[in-house]
């Protein structure tokens, strides 16, 4: 069984205070999983990855100087923005693709997903946020990146980007201020999809913990090639260097979850 790593580190000088992530990076599976039974069509779905999301992570770790944390592995493999005890961690079914590899799966092989990656990318994610807090001698603030289909179900969507949260504001509400200023986008707040999801990359590294956060989803059609994803982090870099400069978001400040009461 050859090496694979499920996390790649880009560097960045963690003093900054910024810290980006990326679950969904990439579509790549090892080669013994081949390719899960499906189609290699599967694999250039949104079911396989975050499409656009890569790319601009990329650019703006350079552009800003900061850290990045990108997942490796297909979503199709294992969801690392789902808990452990999420029942669509591993799914068996997505956006009417069925996934053969996943169906049946021992618990063994459950395990095994969980081991070879689920653990070892959000171990990089602690890793990378520890590093920043002990840099800067405070709260990084964190931005997660995601992309979404520009349609569901036969139905447009209007929103250009999104920007999704469980219970605290402290970046969000300027977030989306800053987005929204230029007037030439719709702006999501909580759509497409609600951001209180327990046990995802948010609650864990930074509802859990009380950093400032917020994760941020682009439409796919507009960031899929170089000359959308360039625009787009044109556009991203000044917004998260501002709202990255405020002092109100490098302080541990522990919000209620609207998924329930944390444990312990």
């Amino acid at each position: 069984m050859q090496h694979y790593s499920p996390y790649e580190i880009v560097e960045g000088n963690p003093a900054n205070g910024l810290v980006l992530l990326a679950d969904h990076a990439m579509n790549r599976l090892p080669p013994e999983y081949g390719r899960l039974g499906l189609p290699e069509s599967a694999f250039a779905r949104h079911i396989a990855y975050d499409i656009g999301v890569e790319p601009l992570t990329r650019e703006l770790a350079a552009a800003l100087d900061a850290p990045a944390v990108l997942g490796c592995f297909s979503r199709l493999l294992i969801d690392p923005n789902r808990g452990e005890d999420d029942p669509t961690l591993i799914m068996k079914i997505s956006d009417g693709a069925i996934i053969p590899g996943n169906h049946p799966i021992t618990d063994e092989e459950w395990e095994n997903r969980l081991n070879r990656f689920h653990r070892p990318y959000h171990r990089a994610v602690s890793e990378t946020i520890a590093r920043a807090a002990a840099a800067g001698g405070k709260a990084p603030l964190v931005i997660s990146l995601h992309s979404f289909t520009p349609t569901w179900k036969g139905i447009a969507r209007p929103w250009h980007a999104a920007v999704l949260w469980d219970n605290d504001p402290r970046a969000v509400f300027p977030l989306i201020e800053r987005l929204e200023a230029a007037g030439d986008i719709v702006v999501g707040n909580n759509e497409p999809y609600d951001g209180a999801l327990r046990g995802d990359t948010m609650y864990r590294h930074c509802m859990t913990p009380g950093i400032a956060h917020a994760l941020i989803e682009i439409r796919q059609d507009l960031i899929a090639d170089a000359t959308d994803v360039a625009a787009w982090a044109r556009r991203l870099v000044p917004v998260l260097a501002e709202l990255n400069s405020l002092p109100m978001l490098h302080d541990y400040q522990r919000h209620p979850s609207r998924t329930g009461a944390y444990d312990g």
